[in-house]
């Protein structure tokens, strides 16, 4: 394998092409995956199938804060590492982690990168381009850049050495059992908060019944609140099991929704 500080050096640079590849399926999956590739490159040197096995692993739906993003990179690296080498970890156990703490490192990333830090810097830099100093604009460049720059670059580096430390005592205290389930029940709880509040079907149907009128939509909200977001996510989930691709159901479902609105359903 090569030197591990020029593989954790590519993959930093990548990282910051997390949102070059964003869309609305897989969000910054693509910009993952990137991130991932010269750390797969350095464990499957001459094996192309698991390396693609692993890149498309990579490439599945993610979302967190930039700064944020070299963590989990290096905690994936770490845990891929163990897998090749080890075997003490599964592919499940990897996904599992990564996708219960997208949430809580985009939270943290959030509020005290995004809405703390950087609210400060500009703070400062606005006071100073208000004299008409172009040094203002200059110092919040230099000043947030060079620190979201450090910040994901220790991160990484942090990832890498808490991830190969974390698989160390977790396996030899016999917890992986308890800490995979944890993370896939967190898991599964981050989307289904994901769905509750960001799902929406707009049902504005509505009958009258003399002086009044009743909503189609607060049946549904009285049998269970949300009821046809989950109704929507498991026929979404349904024809992606039965082969129908992503972007043909996002397709599909922009096209519906502007026919439904057309027609004062939705």
């Amino acid at each position: 394998m090569h030197n591990i500080k020029k593989v954790l050096k590519k993959m930093f640079w990548g990282s910051g092409l997390a949102f070059s590849g964003f869309n609305v399926v897989k969000m910054q999956g693509n910009g993952f995956t990137n991130t991932m590739g010269p750390a797969l490159e350095d464990l499957f040197p001459d094996d192309a199938k698991s390396r693609g096995e692993a890149l498309a692993r990579a490439n599945g739906v993610f979302n967190t804060n930039n700064t944020m993003f070299g963590l989990l990179g290096g905690l994936t690296y770490a845990l891929e590492k163990d897998r090749v080498k080890n075997n003490n970890v599964t592919t499940d156990t990897i996904e599992s982690l990564k996708v219960s703490l997208m949430g809580p490192t985009a939270a943290v990333g959030d509020s005290f990168i995004f809405n703390c830090l950087r609210v400060i810097i500009a703070g400062i830099a606005i006071s100073i381009a208000k004299t008409g100093s172009i040094f203002g604009p200059l110092l919040f460049i230099v000043l947030f850049g060079g620190l979201e720059l450090m910040i994901r670059w220790y991160l990484l580096v942090a990832g890498y050495q808490y991830g190969t430390t974390f698989i160390d005592k977790v396996f030899n205290s016999g917890l992986l059992k308890i800490i995979t389930t944890a993370s896939s029940m967190l898991g599964l709880s981050m989307v289904g908060a994901m769905v509750a509040t960001t799902v929406n079907v707009p049902l504005s149907l509505s009958f009258k019944f003399g002086k009044e009128t009743l909503k189609l939509s607060s049946i549904f909200d009285q049998i269970m609140p949300g009821l046809l977001s989950l109704i929507l996510l498991f026929t979404i989930m349904y024809l992606m099991k039965k082969g129908f691709k992503p972007m043909t159901l996002v397709l599909g479902l922009l096209v519906v929704s502007i026919v439904l609105a057309f027609l004062g359903i939705f």
